[in-house]
């Protein structure tokens, strides 16, 4: 079986490839071999492995596409973006990748004629904010920002490529992913990660929101957890629902303080300040419940507890 990931060398795309190498491809057949082609800008952390073929460049460019899909792919896992704030900051950039760039890879493996299953990951920036006193399965999207507008076109292009045949679409609505590494990511949301991995560095942190601020976790292996489970959902679950909001744990800020405590030591608790921007408090800590039964009965899972969503945010 040969996957295709885009994004490879990102957060959330190097943790995948280490669970493929190291775990196997979904649904591949026992003893057959695999090969993983991995797409982005840079990939000079990329293992070292004879069953990756690496190749750096933009994964719209017609040369990287030919060369990627030329071994033949049989899933593929669309991870590459330009994240929300970058995105807001530069239309054009997140236009071309966010949007065109989707359009391209789904247009270059319709013409490849495979019908692979494609996961795409999308993002729970598709509601906007206000969010309602309550989310489920059936609220409605209404982005408030372009990547969530650019997103939720892709999983609208995603439904109707799958209903035509061209791919078996899957498409996984993220939230925020802790702990990401302090780079400039362009995430506005960063700093749920930052508070993670800071704390449980015993140094001090200062919340740009209130203590109370309520947010949707999820750890990177989580997220893996369920991107793989997207790979091999029963194709009967997908000819009514393409879309699938993932379970999360629900906590405010002070609640996951308070696990960073009891897995690291309640000198955590001495070390947190509280300075709310109402920008940020309102785009990322005033998330209200999150219902998804339909999605939990089709086997995705959120952390289980905050103590395991801390521990493995830093794994």
């Amino acid at each position: 079986m040969n996957v295709l990931v885009t994004g490879a060398g990102g957060f959330i795309g190097r943790a995948l490839v280490d669970r493929l190498l190291s775990s196997g491809v979904p649904g591949a057949r026992p003893g057959a071999q695999s090969r993983l082609v991995l797409v982005d800008l840079r990939l000079t952390d990329a293992p070292s492995d004879p069953r990756i073929l690496a190749i750096e460049g933009d994964f719209a460019d017609e040369r990287v596409l030919h060369e990627a899909l030329r071994p033949g792919i049989d899933l593929v896992f669309h991870l590459a973006s330009v994240p929300g704030g970058r995105a807001e900051q530069d239309f054009d950039l997140g236009l071309r990748v966010n949007l065109h760039g989707t359009i391209a890879l789904l247009d270059a493996v319709r013409r490849d004629g495979r019908c692979p299953r494609f996961v795409f990951a999308s993002t729970i920036g598709v509601y906007g904010v206000p969010l309602p006193d309550r989310v489920d399965e059936h609220t409605l999207p209404e982005p408030t920002m372009s990547y969530g507008a650019q997103k939720l076109i892709g999983e609208i292009l995603l439904t109707d490529y799958s209903r035509r045949g061209f791919i078996d679409g899957c498409a996984v609505r993220l939230p925020g992913i802790v702990a990401r590494p302090p780079a400039e990511t362009g995430m506005l949301s960063a700093f749920l990660s930052d508070a993670v991995r800071t704390l449980s560095a015993g140094k001090p942190f200062t919340f740009p929101v209130a203590a109370d601020g309520r947010s949707w976790w999820m750890s990177r292996s989580c997220a893996v957890d369920n991107l793989l489970h997207a790979a091999t959902l029963d194709a009967g679950l997908l000819q009514s629902k393409r879309v699938w909001l993932l379970p999360v744990l629900h906590a405010s800020m002070q609640d996951v303080v308070r696990a960073i405590a009891r897995v690291h030591g309640d000198e955590v608790l001495g070390m947190v300040s509280y300075e709310p921007n109402p920008a940020l408090q309102a785009q990322f800590a005033s998330y209200p419940p999150l219902h998804c039964q339909q999605s939990i009965a089709a086997g995705f899972r959120h952390d289980g507890t905050l103590e395991a969503l801390v521990q493995r945010a830093l794994e």
